[in-house]
This record gives C-alpha cells, structure tokens and sequence, in this order.
C-alpha cells in the first residue's frame, strides 16, 4: 500500500501544473491589454442589503388593514331544465342503480341539488379589499361587488362585519364600502406615489386567493402603463407577484408600506397565477375612491367624439408631421365637441397645450376635467392647426342608447361600378349619403386595409362623397397635391366611422 505522504507531492505537483497553465493562458489572453495599458470599465455593481432582506415588517404592519370581502349576489329564480343536463356519469343505462339519483318523473337527468324539489341558492363571490380609513372605508374592485345583494368584510382575524355599497366606478374598476361600527377604529392604509414606483421595483401583495384569507406574496413591477383593453383609462402597472382569482381589490404594496396599486386583473391561459398580473396604480384609485366617498359617482368631462388611432398612412395621407393625436371619426349629435364645432377627420393633437400622443391619452385628459370645465382644443384640419374652445359636458349623465341610424330612403337601387385601381366595386347609398362597398378584391390594398362589403365611403380627404366619380376626384385631387395615400372615412353596417389610409395608384 503507497504512503500517502509519499504521493502527496506528486498530486501537489500535478494542481500546480494545472494552475500554472490556467495562469499562462489568462496571462497570453491578456496580454495584448497589458502592452497597450487598455483600461476594462468597471461593471455595475449594486451594493447589497447589510441585513437580513425580508417582507416580514412590512406585511406585519399592514395585514390588519387588508380584508376579504364576500359577496352575496342578487339570486334569480332558476330556469325550467329542457333536454339531458350533462353530469359526470354521461347517459346511465335505463336499469342503471344510480339513476334513480338523478332521474326525473320525465326520464331527464339532473344532480339532486337541480331536482324538483330544489331551492334557489344565492352566489357567493369573494375578493379582497383594504381599509383606507379609521371610520370604515373599504376599497375594493368593481367586479366584485358588481350584482351584490350584501355585502361582508372579514379581517384577518376572522372577524366579520355588515358593510353597505358607497359607490362604483365600472370605467376603472372601483368600487368603495363602509362598515359602520362606531366603537370601532379600524387599522387603515394610505396610497402611495406610484409615479415614484419604477419597473423593478419591490411589490406584496395581500390579499385573499381562493377564498385563502390573508396570503401574501411578493414580486416587482415589471411594466408600466399597460393598455389590456379594459377600458378607455387603461394605465396598468404589471407586476409579477402570484396574484390569483380572489385577489381582486386587493393591494399592491411598496416596501414603505403603501398601496401604490390595487390588483384587478391577471393575464392567464389557465385561469391560475402564470407570473403576470395588472394593477390600477394608486394615482388613478386615489382620486376615483375621493370622488365616490363624496359623491358616490365619478364626476369626468366629457367631450362627445368617437375617436382612432392615427397610423403613419393618415398621417401621411392629410398632411401631419408625424403619426400622433386622435383623429376623430365621428363627434355626436348634440355634444360639447359638436356644438364647439369639432368635425368628422379631425386630428385632436392638444388639451389646453397638453400635446395629445394617442386615443388613450386624449381620454384621459378630458376626464381628468370636472364637467362645465372650459378647455382649448388643439386640431389639425386640412392642413393647419387651430384652437377650438370647448366646454366639457359631465361623462355620468351621458346616455349611451343615442341611435347613430340614419334614416333610409325608399330609392330604387343603382348599378354598381368599378373604383379603378382600388379592387373595389361601389354604388351609392340609399340615403345619398356616401357610396357603399358591395365587392372587394380579397389581393387589393382595399382588402389589406380591412375593407368589406357593406362598408359606406362617406367622404374621402374630407371631402363628402355620393358617387363612384365623388370618390375618383377626390383621390386625384390628393395626388395633384403630392399626397403618397387617401385618407377614407368609413362607416360599417351599425353606424360605427373608422378612417383608412390607401395608398395611391400612380400611372
């Protein structure tokens, strides 16, 4: 058997040979630096917590002001079953055992508790919710409370409180309750400065997933200002932190212990947390939940345009500088825009010198305003600006069942004809009110851009259009003006204006 001392130096040796050759080969790779005295920046170093990082002091501080809040929904009496309703045991056999447990005297099968004799229940539904006062205000989301017959806060403790519905806010999914216990002063939160917040930042969140009373879990802001199409004041912060179903209405804290965010939406294939959720930042909740413990409602301005995005065609087809604003597609009837003189191909491009990027922006600055509020507006018309007064009208008294149909005449119908160069064929519209669309070829830029059978041209570079020979003179006139595109004003089948940009064909 060898002395392992005797081996020693030999394995010493052999680590020592192997190093020496790592040294050489770093030295021959940096050897060109040396020679030329190239000095490497230094990286980024981030100098690390010196104690122990948690959320424990945080989430102890704060969990006594987070609620669940339970939701009994208005119940409606339960439709007569017709046909075969589908339980897990598919269609039992005729002398099947259990099908005594879910027959009826017609042969149909239910599960018991959907039997004859079988009463309606209400929907339970729960979400999650945060004191912001000593006297009992509760915030929550819309959706939770939406449809609710009564409403419970429990605290973390288990205890249960009777609240009543203050208000809501569909728009942002908002929505406040108050529990009135006198004898009670309730451990409560404030909002933070979310504007402050950046991606990458720390978040927890409190709430209760699942009906899993009082969980937290952590995570950062990963984006902000997301647009998920929920609404017109889309301004999402998107964090990371497991946020699940019952964790609507719940907050989003910061580190200093403030809600810079109220959870309301999760992007989810499956239903389940997947890493990526969206909260209303703390800014926009802030003012809503002021203005509903005030008034009840939200008081917004409203300017009375259905507006689009203006893509780098319509900004090349009218003249603009650049692909900014909204352009609107149709002020309507009897609106602060309207009767301010705002028109159909308008670019709005400013609020009160406030440069307007985009729809979304445009709205929320308007709402921004308090009804009656006097505002200028910026817009681009036939190639200049110019400044249009308008005095805003109150967004919660606007009626949303104002028809857009335009009356239709009993004209016997034209021939259509043929838009040379666009893949199109066209007639006039029963009402003299622009040309409709009756054939698109599907390899035409008219087809690319979105064009269909039964959209209306009702006007082209602003210009009103009743026939074929309208629409071809307007174009021309674009193009003798060195316009690359045509800017055309649609309307489809529900009254509803969109603008498309189609390039013009050259000879």
């Amino acid at each position: 058997m060898p002395n392992p001392a005797s081996t020693q130096p030999k394995r010493n040796k052999f680590i020592a040979s192997v190093l020496a050759a790592g040294v050489a080969g770093a030295a021959l790779s940096a050897g060109v630096l040396s020679d030329t005295a190239t000095v490497n920046a230094e990286p980024v170093t981030v100098e690390a917590p010196k104690d122990n990082f948690g959320f424990a002091d945080v989430v102890s501080q704060v969990s006594p002001a987070v609620v669940s809040v339970r939701v009994e929904q208005q119940s409606e009496p339960r439709a007569e079953m017709s046909g075969n309703f589908e339980n897990p045991f598919g269609n039992l056999p005729e002398d099947h055992p259990l099908r005594r447990f879910f027959g009826t005297p017609d042969g149909r099968q239910m599960p018991p508790s959907m039997g004859p004799r079988g009463r309606d229940r209400p929907s339970i539904g729960q979400g999650s919710g945060f004191f912001i006062s000593d006297d009992g205000y509760v915030v929550t989301n819309n959706h939770v409370v939406d449809n609710g017959a009564k409403y419970t806060v429990v605290m973390d403790d288990g205890k249960e409180y009777d609240a009543k519905l203050i208000g809501t806010d569909a728009r942002t999914d908002l929505a406040l309750l108050k529990v009135d216990s006198p004898n009670t002063k309730f451990t409560y939160v404030e909002f933070g400065d979310d504007n402050a917040a950046r991606v990458g930042d720390w978040v927890v969140a409190v709430g209760n997933p699942f009906g899993l009373g009082g969980s937290v879990t952590a995570g950062i802001i990963s984006a902000r200002g997301r647009d998920i199409g929920a609404g017109p004041y889309d301004d999402f912060l998107q964090i990371d932190a497991a946020v699940n179903r019952g964790n609507s209405g719940g907050p989003a804290f910061g580190l200093d212990g403030k809600v810079i965010g109220v959870n309301t939406a999760i992007f989810s294939p499956s239903g389940g947390n997947v890493g990526i959720a969206f909260a209303i930042p703390a800014s926009v909740a802030k003012d809503v939940v002021t203005s509903l413990r005030e008034n009840g409602n939200v008081q917004r301005g409203w300017l009375g345009v259905q507006i689009g995005e203006v893509s780098d065609d319509i900004a090349e087809a009218i003249g603009l500088s650049s692909a900014q604003g909204a352009i609107v597609t149709l002020p309507d009837n009897e609106t602060p825009a309207s009767k301010a003189g705002i028109e159909t191909g308008d670019v709005i491009t400013g609020v009160n010198g406030e440069t307007v990027e985009n729809p979304r922006e445009l709205a929320r600055k308007i709402a921004n305003y308090s009804p009656n509020t006097k505002v200028d507006i910026t817009v681009f018309r036939n190639g200049e600006s110019e400044t249009i007064p308008v005095t805003l009208g109150n967004l919660s008294e606007l009626d949303e069942a104002a028809s857009l149909d335009a009356p239709r005449s009993d004209s016997s119908p034209v021939d259509p004809s043929a838009l040379s160069g666009y893949g199109m064929t066209v007639m006039p519209a029963e009402d003299g009110q622009g040309v409709v669309v009756t054939d698109v070829d599907p390899d035409s830029s008219a087809a690319e851009k979105g064009l269909e059978a039964g959209d209306t041209i009702v006007a082209v570079n602003g210009t009103s259009v009743s026939t074929q020979s309208d629409v071809s003179k307007a174009i021309s006139t674009a193009s003798d003006n060195g316009r690359r595109a045509a800017l055309f004003q649609l309307r489809n089948a529900q009254g509803q204006n969109r603008f498309v940009a189609l390039p013009i064909e050259r000879s």
